[in-house]
């Protein structure tokens, strides 16, 4: 469906009326060169731009910045370049070495220089292993399958990711605090970057929902990001321009929507950061809001928790990882967000539920409409 204009809503249309230049994730940017450096090892060229296809179907073309060939071994390296946006790592040379490994030993991550390694529990990745999220290792794992199809290789290689001056970078972000140390991770689940700008971004907020209304759509939905996106897409079979990008910005949703109602709003986020909204954080921005364990403590000891369970969900290092901990933790932030959410409404005639997910788009919490 479209507005008047021809527009049509939801993320899409968002990013657009920002005006702002999206980027590219670390993901991307080491896939590009992980892929450049196993074409290379195979062909003994280095294909300069290298095209790579992201999980939304977008194909980007990178430059090289460094490539290295020597007998069983490449190195290929690209300056990520985050757009408009802020990002600690714009700029940064993201290189991926590639060396081959005996058959049937599959594809094998290693954490080079810049890149750090996860020491502590409750994040997407298991203690030892290297600070490459799931998503990334994916797409490096797809790319390097098809390389290996179109060049006859075995698709059996380590793959060991850098990024210059990485661990310098990473001590302007939570990185130390998570327990992921010597550098930076490796992130991204759509491969691009959208452009970080409070007005802007609240500005498309606020068009989102005025072409939902227009569009006779009586139940929209708030997600922070494209996985929410998905669950609500299939959990309710929501329309594009049903979809608001809300991003952090739960407060101007909110707030929207109390001066232009519609029936039903869905808010569908990661548990970490909605248990920010439960907690009475309105901008759940991880510069202007953390994760409260002591919150999720006193939450888990009112839905009947045990005081040992608690107190080890108050020490807890990340939310998810609390809510690894005490599993009715997902419902309980649910509720309790829906609760701050219709505090914020005011008694305007919307209907709020809630879904948290994990990192994986999975349901973990849920309550129904109030």
């Amino acid at each position: 469906m479209s507005e008047a204009g021809g527009a049509k809503g939801g993320r899409g249309a968002q990013l657009k009326h920002t005006g702002l230049r999206p980027g590219w994730t670390t993901g991307a940017c080491a896939t590009g060169a992980a892929t450049a450096a196993y074409t290379a090892l195979l062909t003994g060229d280095f294909p300069d731009p290298v095209a790579i296809t992201l999980p939304k179907g977008q194909t980007p073309a990178f430059a090289l910045a460094a490539e290295e060939l020597t007998g069983e071994h490449a190195m290929a390296g690209i300056v990520k370049d985050a757009g408009d946006d802020p990002d600690v790592t714009h700029g940064a040379v993201v290189r991926a070495s590639v060396r081959l490994l005996p058959a049937g030993s599959g594809v094998v991550f290693r954490a080079g220089a810049g890149v750090g390694t996860v020491t502590r529990p409750g994040l997407p990745l298991a203690v030892g292993e290297p600070a490459i999220n799931p998503v990334p290792r994916q797409m490096m794992r797809d790319h390097v399958a098809a390389v290996a199809q179109r060049h006859g290789g075995s698709g059996d290689v380590e793959i060991t990711v850098s990024v210059d001056h990485g661990e310098e970078i990473a001590r302007s972000t939570w990185n130390p605090r998570l327990g992921i140390l010597g550098g930076l991770s490796i992130l991204g689940t759509t491969g691009i970057v959208v452009p970080y700008s409070c007005s802007a971004w609240i500005d498309s907020i606020r068009r989102g929902v005025d072409v939902a209304r227009a569009a006779g759509r009586t139940h929209v939905a708030g997600c922070t990001g494209s996985t929410s996106e998905k669950t609500v897409v299939a959990e309710y079979g929501l329309p594009e321009d049903a979809l608001l990008d809300m991003g952090d910005f739960a407060g101007a949703v909110l707030k929207y929507v109390r001066r232009h109602p519609v029936d039903r709003l869905t808010i569908c986020g990661g548990f970490a950061k909605l248990s920010k909204l439960a907690a009475g954080h309105l901008d759940l921005h991880s510069a202007r809001s953390q994760v409260d364990k002591s919150f999720l403590a006193g939450l888990a000891a009112d839905g009947g928790a045990g005081a040992e369970v608690a107190a080890a969900v108050a020490d807890a290092n990340t939310g998810l990882a609390a809510l690894q901990l005490w599993p009715p933790l997902g419902d309980l932030v649910a509720a309790t967000a829906r609760d701050e959410a219709l505090s914020v409404l005011r008694g305007a005639p919307v209907k709020v539920d809630v879904v948290c997910i994990d990192r994986a788009g999975a349901v973990v919490g849920r309550c129904a409409p109030r």
